[in-house]
């Protein structure tokens, strides 16, 4: 992790570079980028694990950038935006953040999270409940005709066509695949996925667990793969079988 490439994406040069002299300090290598054309430039000469994007660029869609990466590449998304408002924050996970982070932002925590949203890039790592056997060593899991390869981070249809996955929505269904038929709350799915508790009012699982259902489900409204359960969290209904 500490020879992670980051790409800053903010108009603002006092904090790109206030961003490249603490996360260079903690081992990371930076560049630092003024508007999206550097960024697509950077991405495809030099890809990033990871990209902080600010939303407020001047003549620029902050939101566009962000659908443009989640569309071509596959890569840790953190906004960092002064935009605080929920709506915002719900627009930006749609899309595919991994995380949204609110300016004035601390930097021990940005740090957190960015290393949070790495370990979630690497290989996924043991989520079992506690008490639980130990995950299978084989990597493919299947139901209901779709199958998730865990090791090579590709959901494949029943169809047979490969369905792109953004980094939180691919952690969630591998938490998912690991405990079928358990009910699993909000607060130990964004714990397994986000290694964070839940602040309240966090919508961030019930916004990743609407785009899964609109993936998986022929019916999001009526779904019957991901169904909530009152009061409790969610579940995965279908048997799932080890390939």
């Amino acid at each position: 992790m500490s020879a992670a490439h980051l790409a800053v994406l903010d108009d603002d040069p006092e904090v790109t570079l206030l961003l490249n002299h603490y996360l260079t300090a903690q081992g990371f290598r930076v560049s630092r980028l003024h508007n999206g054309a550097a960024l697509m430039a950077l991405m495809l000469a030099d890809p990033p694990q990871l990209v902080l994007l600010d939303l407020g660029l001047p003549g620029e869609d902050g939101f566009a950038i962000a659908r443009r990466l989640r569309e071509h590449w596959h890569c840790g998304l953190v906004i960092v935006s002064g935009r605080g408002d929920a709506v915002d924050k719900v627009v930006g996970l749609e899309i595919g953040a991994d995380d949204y982070v609110t300016k004035p932002f601390d930097l021990r925590e940005l740090l957190a999270r960015i290393k949070a949203v790495l370990r979630r890039l690497a290989p996924a790592a043991d989520t079992a409940l506690p008490g639980a056997p130990a995950a299978p060593s084989r990597t493919r899991y299947r139901f209901l005709g779709w199958e998730l390869d865990t090791a090579a981070r590709r959901l494949t249809g029943p169809d047979r066509r490969e369905v792109a996955l953004t980094t939180g929505e691919f952690e969630l269904l591998t938490v998912f695949v690991h405990h079928p038929g358990r009910v699993l709350s909000r607060d130990f799915l964004l714990e397994h996925t986000r290694r964070r508790e839940a602040a309240p009012f966090d919508r961030t699982i019930d916004v990743q667990i609407g785009r899964l259902r609109r993936k998986l489900e022929a019916e999001p409204e009526e779904p019957r793969i991901i169904k909530s359960v009152r009061g409790a969290g969610y579940i995965l209904v279908p048997v799932v079988e080890v390939a």
